[in-house]
């Protein structure tokens, strides 16, 4: 079994990108099942139940977000409706939505998919590696085959994450940085590892943003309402090749193509 994980969609350049490029991909490797990381798919900040639906029709069967999840206050409604459509698990108990989910490939084989965000750096939330354990018994019960998005900052608790559920996650993969790291792996228990798949979205930008907004962000420490860069795009993912029945991946495959 073959799952694509696309990095962090970022704005219109970033769904461009997944429209251009995703149907060869998935030709080219036989992927099975597709998942992406969309929580700047609505200008670089939050996703709208039509986009999230635009992206569903181009072949996504899962989508996760991050700490932009509620940058778009119709997706409070929408998430609590739409089980594909993951924030991350360890908000606290009440928040709209759900951090953990099971789809199918076309063939019927279950897929357990978990997102938990980080606390370095982020927004302070339960403890993503409790909460991460947790989810990952639930999802047990139904299937063997499970990925796990840490969402987070620091490259320190991402590994800890990736080592703390080698042998009981199928693959633990980083989003939110926009930057792809070279880092890819099998942990000595089985688990699939990268840090962070990187971004989906414009080329030449500061991790997606127009590049001028933000070095005179950096020059002068004045606010300043970030956009989109426009242009060329970059497409980021990592292909994981797994023993459903095990849970076990067998291989680990960065990919950054252009559109």
């Amino acid at each position: 079994m073959k799952v694509l994980f696309i990095g962090d969609i970022m704005g219109e350049p970033g769904r461009r990108a997944v429209t251009r490029v995703l149907p060869r991909v998935v030709a080219q490797h036989g992927v099975d099942l597709v998942i992406g990381n969309a929580e700047n798919a609505a200008g670089g900040f939050g996703i709208t139940p039509d986009l999230a639906a635009e992206l569903f029709d181009l072949g996504l069967a899962a989508i996760t977000l991050g700490n932009h999840a509620w940058d778009k206050k119709e997706t409070i409604e929408y998430i609590e409706r739409e089980p594909r459509l993951l924030r991350p698990a360890n908000y606290p108990d009440g928040v709209p939505g759900r951090g953990a989910t099971v789809v199918e490939t076309a063939a019927g084989v279950p897929l357990g998919i978990v997102q938990v965000m980080g606390r370095v750096f982020m927004p302070a939330l339960d403890c993503p590696f409790q909460r991460a354990r947790r989810e990952v018994d639930q999802l047990k019960a139904r299937t063997r085959a499970i990925i796990v998005d840490m969402h987070a900052e620091a490259t320190s608790e991402k590994m800890a994450m990736g080592h703390f559920l080698d042998g009981e996650v199928t693959a633990v993969v980083g989003t939110h940085t926009h930057v792809q790291t070279a880092d890819e792996q099998i942990l000595p228990k089985g688990t699939a590892y990268l840090t962070d798949i990187g971004m989906t979205g414009p080329i030449h930008s500061v991790i997606g943003i127009k590049k001028e907004l933000a070095i005179q962000k950096f020059l002068t420490q004045m606010p300043a309402r970030f956009e989109v860069a426009s242009g060329p795009a970059i497409f980021s993912a990592v292909l994981i090749e797994l023993d459903a029945a095990l849970g076990k991946a067998v291989s680990i495959q960065r990919l950054r193509l252009t559109e």
